[in-house]
């Protein structure tokens, strides 16, 4: 495939080193493209030596690492023609120029996919990266099924096709690049992992990611969708326990039985508002996701209530200890199936995934 290689570097208060970073990868036979997302005054000296070598973009005030792909991503499509792959590259110089190469043709020999630069985390790792890494791709894995080692990788490559996809997927700052994540599972776009060398250069204090904001951007999603299903969980559980006090006079498993199936049945009109609303943002028809979410409330409802009997028959439990522990068991199915199977988002025929405005 004759594709142009393009390296996208966002850059916000970028070091001297950037400079160097820039020419060797040029070196290396890729074109480069550098996002100035806002940087002082000081660092314009910098980035006026950068047009000797790249084409340089400037946001007028910080909008994040995520708009700065975005900005980068509308000036390549705007203004080149033919097919090429992307490479996107921090600024910081943890990326060697000789695995920007690596990544870029596995992105041309793998068109439609993402390419992830994936460090195996060996040797002296700053345990904030370490940790932030491990917690991350357990999540990951959970919401989605997928495994990838290194989700937090700013190494990537992906064609222009991708690209256009990828233009489209929301997130200002650091949470985008896990949005990306989470689209490729929900859009079934592969995902391929290309070792290369860990870097962190002086404990990764150059970094601008804020531990706390910027993590919680990026579970975003995530927890959107774990508050949604402990609301409908409250529901669902305040009116069990108040038909098990309502049907006290029936039979145990009679009353437990009737408890759950009407606290399931409310709960689940809650939770299909909200998630479909709120949560995913579909924009898929209420009659075809209904119709889908409907035939999962059946089925969690039967695997909720086979559980429930489990728990307290077989194993003992209380019948008010024995909910709990069946809801926590489905909650990971139910995310898995919605974000997967009710609610994708639609594409058109040149592949924008569609989304409520």
């Amino acid at each position: 495939m004759n594709s142009r290689k393009i390296a996208l570097i966002p850059a916000y208060q970028p070091e001297a080193g950037l400079l160097e970073l820039v020419r060797k990868i040029r070196e290396k036979g890729l074109e480069v493209v550098v996002v100035d997302d806002g940087s002082s005054r000081e660092k314009q000296g910098l980035f006026r030596k950068l047009e000797e070598e790249a084409t340089v973009l400037r946001h007028d005030k910080n909008r994040g690492k995520g708009r700065a792909l975005k900005t980068g991503f509308n000036y390549i499509q705007n203004s080149v023609s033919s097919d090429y792959v992307i490479v996107t590259v921090d600024a910081d110089g943890q990326h060697k120029p000789d695995d920007v190469k690596k990544v870029c043709a596995a992105g041309m020999e793998n068109p439609g996919q993402l390419i992830l630069g994936s460090r195996k985390m060996k040797g002296d790792i700053p345990l904030r990266s370490r940790f932030g890494n491990t917690v991350t791709r357990i999540v990951y894995r959970l919401a989605t099924g997928m495994k990838v080692y290194d989700t937090q990788t700013g190494l990537r490559a992906f064609d222009r096709k991708t690209a256009h996809r990828f233009a489209q997927v929301e997130g200002e700052r650091y949470e985008y690049e896990m949005n990306v994540l989470l689209q490729c599972a929900r859009e079934k776009i592969p995902v391929r992992e290309v070792e290369i060398e860990t870097v962190y250069i002086d404990e990764n204090r150059t970094s601008h990611f804020d531990t706390i904001k910027d993590s919680v951007r990026i579970y975003k999603e995530i927890l959107k969708f774990s508050a949604v299903s402990f609301g409908s969980f409250l529901i669902d559980y305040g009116i069990y326990s108040g038909m098990l006090c309502l049907t006290a006079g029936m039979l145990p498993d009679s009353a437990r039985i009737i408890s759950n199936v009407t606290a399931r049945i409310v709960s689940a009109g809650v939770n299909y508002t909200a998630n479909r609303n709120i949560v995913f943002q579909s924009n898929e028809k209420v009659v075809q996701s209904s119709g889908k979410y409907l035939l999962l409330v059946v089925l969690i409802l039967v695997a909720n209530t086979a559980l429930l009997e489990i728990f307290v028959r077989r194993l003992g439990m209380n019948q008010y200890v024995g909910k709990i522990c069946a809801e926590l068991i489905l909650f990971i199915v139910s995310w898995f199936v919605q974000s997967h199977f009710i609610f994708r988002r639609r594409e058109d025929a040149h592949g924008t995934v569609f989304k409520k405005a």
